[in-house]
């Protein structure tokens, strides 16, 4: 199927065409009539394929009937709302629609927390037909009388799963509140997981359900490949693999902000462009270094799993998992960034050896075998020298065994005979030690040689 055949209008469809697009992907070709029939949506999609298309596409097209060329705000109302968890994410997603809309005279802005409120207030107030924002700054604008809500038509809840794990249900709640009731709603999660059928039931109306990929498949084009390392050598061997597979970009994944910022260092001192990206880092630095990255001036990015969620790099060839991440789903969510648009990726993954245990549960999600291997030059140390292990006795002591203990304890007992020891009692000299078993209440000697001199004990057993 060609995206011409999908009820697209001229303008929307030259617009894809010049961004090398001619066929839908399976999301798009599903969601794209439903959406455009005004239907409520439910999409189970995971990222890289294609959904922001998947809704936007059939918006611009709802949307066009209100393109107009004029200066006046009052006619710019906002009819597409459009969230999302993350100011990465809504970023990518408003770099999308402009592109879309280049030959549309609608309106579009994206706002979102970390940079100065004023520029986009001042872009709201010229009036947008479609706004992207995050659920912490919409409100923000809306507490500040800067965003009027009364005219949307569509709202678009883009990546929901995400932004409950990241604890945005109340805002979501107050935000849906403010809308229309008359609206159509699209929701797009990874999964749909029983908080996402609630949302579901509690907001939309008979929504219409397409599910085109589970949160479990990973990409056939993606080549996945595990290698052993000590976790003391796992950046001497991310430099080496860098080097030795000759990538011109990779994107890395730390499961922290600290261990990301120091990767990137070490990396420095490697002599490799590398720049950390996470939610410490200002938007403005941020951005400035996704820019660096996506024009290919930046070899390495360092990411965290919520920093690294929207980016959206064509054409990139490496993924890397310097820590393997605790959940098994952001493992598909991480090479998810390779291998795109039918392109062919690599997915590496460093395992430690504490970390088998995330290992095992990504093959059991993904139904996958993923056999770790070896890098040459950087075998494990603790197969070299493995460390002593206390095992329980899984069975009890055989016969022969105990009688060989008996004997050798009544050996041992016979060389201490003669040895001198302390009577228990009160000025009696040196006695001989008897062997044999003897009364529960009788006196045990105790041989001299492992007391100090002009001790007398009594040891009553």
């Amino acid at each position: 199927m060609l995206f011409s055949e999908l009820g697209l209008s001229p303008e929307i469809l030259r617009a894809i065409d010049e961004q090398g697009y001619s066929q839908p992907t399976p999301i798009q070709e599903k969601a794209i009539p439903l959406v455009l029939s005004g239907r409520d949506l439910l999409a189970a999609a995971q990222t890289g394929t294609g959904k922001t298309a998947a809704f936007m596409l059939p918006i611009l097209e709802r949307l066009k009937k209100f393109a107009n060329t004029s200066v006046s705000p009052a006619m710019h109302p906002i009819r597409a709302l459009v969230l999302s968890p993350t100011r990465e994410l809504a970023d990518q997603i408003g770099v999308n629609v402009q592109s879309y809309t280049k030959y549309l005279p609608l309106r579009a802005t994206t706002v979102y927390g970390g940079v100065n409120m004023d520029p986009q207030t001042q872009e709201l107030r010229r009036g947008v037909e479609v706004l992207i924002a995050t659920p912490g700054r919409l409100l923000d604008h809306i507490q500040q009388k800067t965003v009027q809500l009364n005219k949307v038509e569509v709202l678009v809840l883009d990546e929901a799963d995400r932004m409950l794990d990241m604890g945005f249900i109340q805002d979501i709640r107050k935000i849906m509140g403010m809308l229309p009731k008359e609206r159509q709603t699209l929701l797009f999660s990874a999964t749909f997981a029983p908080e996402i059928k609630r949302l579901a039931a509690d907001f939309m109306h008979t929504p219409q359900t397409v599910e085109v990929a589970r949160q479990n498949a990973t990409n056939e084009q993606v080549e996945q490949l595990v290698f052993k390392v000590d976790n003391f050598k796992k950046r001497q061997v991310l430099a080496h693999l860098i080097r030795s597979r000759e990538m011109s970009q990779v994107i890395v994944f730390c499961k922290t902000k600290i261990s990301a910022d120091q990767l990137a260092r070490d990396l420095k001192r490697d002599g490799l462009d590398a720049e950390a990206i996470h939610g410490d880092k200002t938007q403005g630095t941020r951005l400035e270094t996704l820019a660096a990255f996506k024009e290919g001036k930046l070899r390495v990015l360092v990411a965290t799993d919520v920093a690294a969620r929207g980016l959206d790099i064509s054409e990139l060839p490496y993924v890397v998992n310097f820590e393997m991440p605790n959940s098994p789903e952001d493992y598909v969510h991480r090479i998810g960034r390779t291998g795109r648009a039918g392109a062919k990726g690599v997915a590496i993954s460093l395992m430690g050896p504490e970390e088998t245990r995330q290992h095992e549960a990504i093959e059991k999600l993904t139904k996958q075998t993923l056999t770790p291997q070896s890098v040459d030059g950087f075998g494990l140390s603790s197969q070299q020298r493995p460390k002593p292990m206390l095992t329980p006795m899984r069975e009890p002591m055989r016969e022969p065994m105990r009688e060989s203990m008996r004997e050798s304890m009544r050996e041992s007992s016979r060389d201490l005979s003669p040895t001198p020891v302390l009577s228990a009692g009160k000025g009696e000299g040196l006695k001989q030690a008897r062997p044999g078993r003897r009364n529960r209440k009788e006196k045990r000697e105790v041989p001299a040689l492992l007391l100090p001199p002009r001790y007398k004990v009594e040891i009553i057993r």
